[in-house]
């Protein structure tokens, strides 16, 4: 899991003003989400092979 691709807290707090507000549904951590996206998208994997560590490829 060391070397998954994350985002420090100031990057995710300068994005933070474009994640969508919730609807009542709990949010997942939209670090771990948004580092996964980064990794799927620099490494040219398909969303599916996405490490674990990101969480399940539905919810990137």
């Amino acid at each position: 899991m060391a070397d998954l691709f994350w985002l420090t807290e100031t990057k995710i707090e300068r994005i933070a003003r474009y994640f969508r507000l919730s609807d009542g549904v709990p949010r997942v951590d939209d670090q771990r989400v948004v580092s996964g996206i980064i990794h799927v998208i620099r490494n040219g994997l398909r969303w599916r092979d996405a490490p674990a560590g990101c969480g399940p490829h539905k919810t990137l």
